[in-house]
């Protein structure tokens, strides 16, 4: 196969191509990289390429495939991490001067899991320091770029991975979501990114950021490889007191006579890659409609929605409430977890120390104040201050009041619908620079994502069309928790009805929109 072959494939493809012995791993490798040699100087993608290690695990899974060891949809297939989940051996940032040089000792339960799967692990990808932020421009090592337009942003924090997706800088990537930062990357890059219930996939690993809103998900070209890597990842894990023992929910509900339990409570998630949505109910929150979403993200939305209708879905609008409580609580909680969880870097234990110093308290004054950039300080302030006396009943707990009123509206909603639609975004992506000097813009930027994290609910963002200025347009479609088969079965549904667009500097020598085929052609090419 040529380069190009190659590199128009999705995961699976790939995969099944290795399997069949059309192409080798060390071929999908070289094509990768030769790739990542000719646009990453301008996209900046990644923090960490590893070429020889990636070179030596492919010729060492290529052996395993050869002798039947390895069988799987994604063995040989090339992958990408984000710069916060710990690999051995490798640098691991967090996109953060702090981080700058730390090298772990031990390898995130989820990478463990790709690799048991056969990945070819090639390097961690840029992001937003410490996952704070929203357009990838807070790393310390330099902005990430839109590969659709590199004017623009590619979203954040896990806009490395997304931009590397749709740049065909590898097959596909992990990133993690605290409040929308796999789903709004993935609709700005026009990709594909999942985010599970919370508790799926093991945070063993996972450099945190807010630990109740933290989880990792896959993001790739389209939903089928999305599927075959949560089932990769979701695995109940005794390091992570979060880790939820799927099978066992799945055995207690069907006990408790759950409905719909039998059928999608599991971890079987290519069992839902069927192209029939027929009696689907699908909610619309009107909230989601309203004052401040772009009129074109609007329109592809609901074209979208009339699609999954056509298809025998029942589609209605209806009132989600709370709406506009989300984002104050999602910032509270978040920056009060922050300012927790990032006190252990003090210069003292790994990472950077200041030079000059007078005492220890000066040495983590300094430290900090060096190490640390202007949005992950901000949130530690004002994580301090929520936690903080006389000031932790106004803030914290009356935030932890409202995620859970949040939870409870989002409880009567899925009584009535098994999906709810609506956009990942209320604009496509905005130009480099515009965002940073708007904090607070880019904070109300998260408003249809961050409720799904505080309730703990599964999320998938699916290309769903372009602005006027060629931009990428995501839907986001959101499940009740453990229901990730209901939002797969919708997402590739709609995803059958179109094709996968990648931007012209995703293949080489291609002068014009390259469009390939999107999805399997009914899930079967994933078993």
């Amino acid at each position: 196969m040529t380069e190009k072959e190659i590199l128009s494939l999705t995961a699976v493809q790939l995969g099944k191509k290795i399997k069949e012995k059309e192409v080798t791993c060390e071929e999908a490798l070289t094509a990768v990289f030769a790739q990542i040699e000719r646009q990453e100087s301008s996209l900046h993608c990644y923090v960490t390429l590893e070429k020889e290690k990636a070179l030596k695990q492919a010729r060492e899974i290529q052996k395993k495939i050869d002798e039947g060891q390895l069988a799987g949809p994604l063995a040989g297939v090339p992958a990408a991490v984000k710069d916060n989940m710990c690999i051995e051996g490798m640098r691991t940032t967090c996109s953060s001067k702090i981080l700058e040089n730390f090298v772990p000792t031990y390898t995130a339960e989820a990478v463990k899991n790709l690799r048991k799967a056969g990945a070819v692990i090639i390097g961690k990808t840029n992001m937003d320091e410490f996952a704070m932020g929203s357009t990838t421009e807070t790393s310390a090592f330099g902005v990430t770029r839109n590969p659709w337009n590199t004017d623009h942003v590619p979203g954040g924090s896990s806009g490395g991975s997304c931009a590397a997706v749709a740049a065909n800088e590898c097959f596909y990537a992990l990133g993690s979501d605290t409040g929308g930062s796999i789903r709004q990357p993935s609709s700005f890059c026009g990709v594909t990114g999942l985010k599970p219930t919370y508790g799926t996939i093991s945070r063993y690993g996972l450099i945190a950021y807010g630990s109740s809103l933290d989880q990792i998900g896959p993001v790739a070209k389209d939903v089928t490889d999305c599927a075959v890597i949560l089932e990769a990842l979701a695995s109940h894990d005794a390091k992570d007191s979060t880790s939820v023992d799927r099978e066992a929910v799945m055995r207690q509900k069907m006990e408790q006579g759950a409905a719909g339990w039998t059928s999608y409570g599991g971890c079987d998630f290519t069992s839902a890659l069927v192209d029939d949505v027929t009696g689907m109910r699908i909610g619309i929150p009107g909230d989601y409609l309203g004052e401040g979403l772009d009129p074109e993200v609007k329109e592809a939305v609901l074209k979208a929605a009339e699609v999954l209708r056509e298809k025998g879905a029942s589609v209605e609008e209806f009132d989600l409430g709370m709406a506009e409580y989300a984002i104050p609580a999602y910032y509270v909680i978040a920056s009060a977890e922050a300012s927790s969880n990032l006190s252990r870097f003090d210069g003292v234990k790994y990472g950077f120390r200041a030079k000059d110093y007078d005492g220890l308290h000066d040495m983590y004054k300094k430290s900090r104040s060096q190490g640390f950039g202007p949005e992950v300080k901000r949130r530690i302030m004002l994580g301090s201050f929520v936690l903080s006396s006389g000031y932790y009943d106004a803030y914290y707990l009356k935030a932890l009041r409202t995620k859970a009123l949040i939870k409870k509206a989002f409880d009567r909603a899925f009584e009535k619908y098994d999906v709810i639609l609506g956009p990942a975004s209320p604009a496509t992506a905005p130009k480099l620079g515009e965002s940073l000097s708007d904090p607070l813009k880019m904070y109300l930027g998260d408003i249809y994502t961050i409720s799904v994290n505080l309730a703990g609910l599964p999320g998938l963002s699916v290309p769903c069309g372009k602005d006027s200025g060629g931009l990428p347009i995501g839907l986001q479609l959101i499940g009740d928790c453990f229901q990730e088969k209901n939002i797969i079965r919708a997402g590739y549904a709609f995803e059958r009805s179109r094709s996968y667009e990648m931007p012209l500097c995703a293949v080489p020598e291609v002068a014009e929109s390259v469009t390939v085929q999107s999805g399997m052609a009914a899930g079967k090419e994933a078993e």
